[in-house]
């Protein structure tokens, strides 16, 4: 029993950094990025920044409630079955958050001759 409650702890402490991510960038008033390191577009770049914002942040909150959601199946399906999803869940999370990153700069980014 204790050993599931320090478990819980641990990936929640670990977990809530993505999830805070989430949210703050969903509540952002200015246009949010992505990769570290690089600016995030100007608020001039982006057609509709409350949408882009809302769309990046809902993307954050599922990918980190997906880490609880593999943590969770570890009880009935044991933890190798967890480790497993929870791989999948790293490589394939990041690389759909990349491909959906990358989808909401094309919808939302100006094109040259916008206004």
């Amino acid at each position: 029993m204790a050993e599931t409650v320090i478990t819980s702890v641990i990936v929640l402490i670990g977990i809530a950094p993505i999830i805070i991510i989430g949210i703050v960038q969903y509540r952002s008033k200015n246009p949010v990025g992505f990769w570290s390191g690089k600016e995030p577009p100007k608020r001039e770049q982006v057609t509709d920044v409350k949408a882009y914002n809302r769309k990046h942040g809902l993307m954050w909150i599922l990918y980190g409630i997906g880490f609880i959601l593999c943590f969770v199946c570890r009880f009935p399906l044991g933890g190798e079955v967890a480790a497993i999803l929870c791989i999948i869940e790293v490589m394939g999370g990041l690389f759909g958050m990349i491909a959906y990153h990358n989808l909401l700069n094309r919808r939302y980014y100006k094109k040259d001759g916008d206004s």
